[in-house]
């Protein structure tokens, strides 16, 4: 069976007032749950700019996690996950058209991690991130939704020209600002000692990938790993509301599929 450890930690930074970042996740309650539905990571930032971004966040990790709480058993994470953030996208855009007479320009982010058997599939829409910590070396595994990232994709512009460009965090899509979503989904496989990290704008935008493996990649609690890359974000930058997931691969079950049914592999 899939055996992970996790932590998660949100911090308002340095500058902020308030918090517009929410985090969350849904853990089986027994093994066969494991087995059926899996484990379920889900951070958002609110738009900043944008109104009420701390009530898009959590409504849209909210719903997330409760479409996946009730999903049948067995479905495939690839179809699910992807469906559950569409979902979302029209639960935020439907909660900012409620908010007001005249509507309500709410948005975020969102990065979701789904983990059954010897997979971790990934959503996302925006610059929230998910990297893969493999033997103390980390990599980005979603890709910026933003104008700039775009435009390097491509090759509109080159990585230095993106680097320096005035907008190069205008997000080319976010939950809320419309009815759909183009939401891009990963599958991954995982092996025992690796480590996912998802994480706001507010950590990547300081923390390098190599900050990260170097954390990471010693073994120490989660808990204390998460505290010191905050402190890091912090340490650098803090204008900006900083958040980070933890999880760590302690074993893995590897299954094949026969027909629509999982078995084992030996």
């Amino acid at each position: 069976m899939l055996d992970i450890e996790f932590a998660q930690l949100s911090d308002r930074g340095r500058v902020r007032d308030h918090n517009e970042d929410f985090i969350g996740h849904a853990a089986p309650a027994s093994e066969e749950q494991a087995r059926t539905h899996g484990w379920l990571f889900a951070l958002a930032d609110g738009v900043g700019g944008h109104d009420r971004g701390e009530v898009a966040s959590r409504v849209a990790v909210e719903c997330v996690l409760e479409g996946f709480r009730q999903a049948p058993r067995g479905e495939s994470l690839n179809s699910l996950l992807p469906r559950l953030v569409q979902a979302a996208n029209a639960k935020v855009f439907e909660t900012a058209m409620n908010a007001t007479p005249s509507g309500s320009n709410m948005a975020t982010t969102m990065v979701a991690c789904a983990l059954r058997y010897d997979q971790a599939v990934i959503s996302h829409a925006g610059d929230s991130r998910c990297y893969l910590v493999r033997q103390g070396y980390a990599a980005a595994i979603t890709r910026d939704h933003t104008f700039t990232n775009e435009q390097l994709r491509m090759g509109a512009v080159t990585a230095g020209e993106a680097g320096r460009s005035q907008v190069s965090h205008v997000l080319s899509r976010s939950l809320g600002n419309n009815m759909f979503l183009s939401v891009d989904t990963s599958e991954n496989q995982v092996m025992a000692g690796d480590v996912l990290l998802l994480c706001s704008d507010g950590l990547h935008n300081s923390v390098t990938a190599e900050d990260i493996g170097r954390i990471t990649g010693h073994g120490a609690p989660l808990d204390e790993t998460a505290q010191q890359l905050i402190d890091l974000a912090k340490q650098r930058d803090g204008g900006d509301n900083i958040s980070v997931q933890l999880i760590r691969v302690r074993s893995v079950e590897r299954v094949g599929m026969y027909r629509g049914r999982h078995y084992k592999l030996h």
